[in-house]
């Protein structure tokens, strides 16, 4: 009995101090240190994630946008308000543009050419194109739109031989339109764009 006293005490501290050795131990099992690594090993049933590189699809333009059209067009240096303005010149060459668009129609392009000729003839005048809408929209978009009209007319002169330095643009928007009614034949005289002739003013300088 005393034996049996004696034995159950030994085996209790026997199995204590196994599991103090053993049953304590909650790290990776089977993990390999990488040659060179200085952080910790990486585990053996793991695969190092290697960074996804961009696919480059070759799209110049991912964002989708498309640039503005007079984008390889410098700006012009030129300032208006130092020339005479002739709006009586081109008055009969306005261009008119197709409902929130700023596309030029086949039938405008004799007025865009009659006006790079005169141009082209006294290499002294300038140019402002001044752009239009009808009174449909808000006054932030048919401004963006107007001087989209601009944009295109200057641009189609530029193709015809015109310098690009020799014209400006401005955009009114829906503030000037040249018919205040309120229909559809008044909205399509009001969605235009008008070249205005600059003659330099004697004695001005920087024109």
């Amino acid at each position: 009995m005393k034996s049996n006293i004696l034995i159950y005490p030994l085996f209790i501290a026997l199995v204590a101090t196994s599991l103090a050795t053993t049953g304590c131990k909650h790290g990776p099992v089977g993990i390999t240190k990488l040659p060179g690594q200085n952080g910790p090993p990486i585990s053996d049933q793991q695969t190092p994630i290697t960074p996804v590189q961009p696919i480059d699809t070759g799209d110049k333009n991912p964002t989708g946008v498309t640039p503005n059209i007079t984008g390889n067009i410098p700006l012009s240096p030129i300032n208006p308000d130092n020339y005479n303005q002739d709006r009586a010149a081109f008055a009969a060459n306005t261009v008119h543009f197709p409902f929130d668009s700023s596309a030029i129609k086949a039938n405008e392009q004799a007025n865009i050419t009659a006006v790079a000729s005169a141009l082209a003839a006294v290499p002294s005048n300038a140019l402002l194109i001044e752009g239009n809408c009808d009174e449909r929209g808000t006054e932030e978009y048919n401004r963006a739109l107007g001087e989209r009209r601009a944009d295109a007319l200057r641009e189609a002169l530029v193709k015809l031989g015109v310098s690009g330095d020799r014209i400006a643009t401005r955009s009114y928007g829906k503030d000037k339109p040249v018919d205040t009614g309120h229909n559809e034949a008044a909205f399509q005289k009001n969605r235009r764009g008008e070249f205005i002739l600059l003659h330099p003013k004697t004695g001005t300088p920087g024109v």
